[in-house]
């Protein structure tokens, strides 16, 4: 029974295993598209390395000294020069043009439907929703710290687990305005495939349209201080009509 809790929790929160070496399941057109290019790019890595190690096995094994009384006396061959001119020439810009074409659209933002403001703390996130007030024009603002270890509950994870957490509705545009208030924070959630650095005094901008409802993990990824690692980052993506009750439920408190 304990073991069928702790496996229904890790389902449907996205954070890493034990063990892992891959990605964690993307929730983001963005993260998809970052999986896919490692994808293709994996696929010129492998036949490159295979190809090259085998010229320098042929290389070594055909011209050893014991195998060429007398060395080659050819100095240059205009064909073999071109052609390792051209083909990584062409395979720099196979893998080029996916590239940038996932850099633009990571910076691009589209219409957005909430604008979220995410300030770094040392050691510990706060946000706020300035779409929404009530009616003593007061906006939904919150911190969020990490669950100390002695207070988690069962199937909560360890390091990962916030008392509040930034919640979006899914299938929705989301602006991310970040910024810190003391020294150099970054935002990083990987299933969301997103990492912006909150630097103090600068706004720097990102964009979320998650597809998926979830609990996705993240961490601080700049080094902050001597509790760098104990500043957590949860994102709960719910349904329009859930986050449309959370937003009610905040604005009442």
């Amino acid at each position: 029974m304990l073991t069928q809790l702790l496996q229904s929790r890790i389902v449907i929160s996205d954070s890493a295993e034990d063990w892992q070496l891959g990605f964690q399941d993307p929730a983001t057109p963005i993260m998809e598209g970052i999986i896919n290019l490692h994808h293709d790019f994996m696929f010129f890595i492998c036949a490159i390395s295979i190809f090259v190690s085998w010229i320098l096995a042929r290389t070594l094994w055909h011209y050893h000294w014991t195998k060429n009384e007398y060395p080659s006396a050819t100095v240059h061959g205009t064909a073999i020069e071109i052609i390792w001119t051209v083909t990584p020439s062409i395979t720099l810009l196979a893998i080029a043009v996916p590239s940038f074409a996932l850099l633009y659209s990571m910076d691009e933002i589209i219409a957005p439907a909430i604008t979220i403001k995410t300030v770094g703390h040392q050691w510990y996130w706060s946000y706020e929703y300035s779409d929404y007030t009530n009616e003593d024009d007061n906006t939904i603002m919150f911190e969020s710290y990490m669950i100390p270890e002695e207070d988690l509950t069962l199937g909560q994870l360890r390091l990962l687990e916030v008392d509040n957490p930034m919640v979006i509705p899914v299938n929705t545009h989301v602006r991310l305005i970040i910024t810190a208030a003391d020294v150099l924070h970054s935002w990083a959630v990987p299933s969301l495939g997103i990492k912006c650095d909150a630097v103090p005094g600068r706004l720097n901008q990102s964009s979320l349209f998650v597809k998926r409802e979830g609990i996705f993990y993240g961490q601080c990824s700049e080094i902050c201080g001597v509790n760098h690692g104990f500043m957590p980052i949860v994102v709960e993506a719910v349904s329009l009509p859930n986050y449309i009750s959370w937003v009610a439920n905040k604005l009442s408190e």
